[in-house]
């Protein structure tokens, strides 16, 4: 392909056609896949990779190659767009798409099918790609790009891509995505969230903050209930110090706030895409339990794609949280409606012979709903009017074991004991601060005026 032939630019939809050539593109980036390290050369068989070995010092070696995949549009193909391949000798020469909605130009790209789609194959030897800020940019000057020389017509179709841009949202169609409600353990899934927060919470890992407006499911406690005080449930699944007050008064009132987990591998990948009050999807993220909460990863195979704010699957989550938030029963959870508004997951101690110190309870519950788990005490007479006096041992074993879904024959002094389903309580709480030059770094909580039902 000659140099002139670089102005010919093909439209997607026409580009689907053209199996084998080399074809010039120009389109917006709406899906971006993390990159990953590959085996082989480059050269592929459908999406696959002829593996090429070498004798090197009398040992047979093979050698790596790192690999992404993005999605793009344009006008004549906004849905659902064609994946492009990106195969490179090292990963920072890979395309780092500054944000979703940004400009790929493509230069000699080889178009190849696997099953019944189409991708488009960049040749590292040959092929060329420059990127463009999408409809915000003020200038034409890409921003990265390999085996690319600026030509004088690139700003009239940049310009023209920006126009089309303006007015351009994603279709995702129906039933691409599922809600926080619908998580399963184990899992990949599709997830539209809200970016609340991001920050880093050990050294070269990161966390994201993300939300819907539903209530992700109540799981099984599998951890040993004896547990020494220092060895129960964490509140969260970051390091202390938590999140600063200040903070969580910004986060929605109703919902789960899911932790979506970034490693050292994808930081340079994902984090500059990821923008406080931004909406996105996640594409194959994986759903985990870890110490009694959920939490995202981000796997090799997971994808991101940009939401417009304007989007009707974002509207409508927006929409059912302002509903539910003007409503009497509204915070209370999703799973439990209408009855109740906390869980208890632990107790310590657990003994109930260890209820009360000389006569006066003295008790720390773990309680969470969807937002958030806290401890919360029951002490002296409030433990009286929630246990009903001072039952025997026996009578308050028995409470315990079913305030905290203990199976009557659940071996729980076992080193393998079974999974406890708390039920759903409603209780009082109150609280305090213990020191008033720390009002909110001190503050507690403590259960009153609640009894514990027969």
């Amino acid at each position: 392909m000659g140099e002139r032939d670089d102005y010919k630019f093909l439209k997607i939809k026409d580009a689907i056609s053209a199996i084998n050539q080399k074809v010039n593109l120009i389109g917006v980036v709406i899906e971006l896949g993390f990159p990953k390290t590959t085996r082989g050369t480059g050269r592929t068989y459908g999406r696959y990779q002829k593996i090429n070995f070498f004798m090197v010092g009398g040992r047979l070696m093979n050698f790596s190659n790192y690999f992404c995949s993005v999605k793009i549009v344009d006008e004549s193909y906004p849905k659902p767009g064609i994946p492009v391949n990106f195969f490179m000798a090292h990963m920072e020469n890979l395309p780092t798409v500054g944000s979703p909605g940004d400009i790929i130009q493509l230069s000699r790209v080889v178009m190849k099918t696997h099953n019944d789609g189409v991708y488009a194959l960049f040749n590292k030897k040959f092929s060329s790609f420059a990127l463009y800020e999408g409809k915000n940019g003020e200038d034409f000057l890409p921003y990265q790009c390999s085996l690319f020389r600026p030509r004088d017509h690139d700003s009239k179709f940049i310009a023209g891509m920006r126009k089309w841009l303006v007015d351009f949202h994603v279709d995702e169609g129906v039933n691409t995505f599922s809600f926080l409600r619908e998580m399963r353990e184990g899992q990949h899934a599709n997830l539209v969230c809200k970016i609340l927060h991001v920050c880093e919470i050990a050294k070269n890992e990161w966390m994201a903050l993300v939300w819907d407006g539903t209530d992700s499911p109540p799981i099984s406690i599998n951890t040993n209930p004896e547990h020494k005080m220092d060895e129960q449930l964490p509140l969260q699944l970051e390091p202390s110090p938590p999140l600063s007050r200040d903070l969580l008064c910004t986060f929605p009132t109703v919902g789960t706030i899911l932790r979506v987990i970034i490693d050292k591998v994808n930081q340079k990948h994902v984090l500059h895409l990821l923008n406080t009050g931004e909406w996105v999807k996640f594409i194959s993220i994986l759903c985990e339990v870890h110490a009694g909460l959920w939490c995202g990863v981000l796997t090799p195979f997971t994808k991101l794609r940009y939401l417009s704010n304007e989007d009707h699957f974002v509207l409508a989550c927006q929409r059912s949280y302002n509903e539910r938030v003007s409503l009497k029963l509204g915070r209370i959870p999703y799973w439990c409606f209408p009855w109740c508004s906390q869980i208890t997951v632990a107790a310590f101690p657990w003994r109930a012979e260890d209820f009360s110190h000389h006569g006066t309870y003295r008790i720390r519950l773990t309680i969470e709903d969807p937002t958030a788990r806290i401890h919360a005490f029951i002490y002296a007479e409030d433990g009286e009017k929630f246990f009903d006096g001072n039952p025997s041992i026996d009578v308050l074993t028995r409470k315990r074991d079913k305030l905290l879904g203990v199976a009557a024959n659940n071996d729980v002094k076992g080193t393998n004991p079974a999974s406890r389903n708390p039920p759903w309580v409603q209780c009082c709480l109150k609280s305090y601060y213990l020191d008033k030059n720390d009002i909110w770094g001190s503050r507690q909580y403590r259960i009153f005026g609640t009894k514990l039902a027969d």
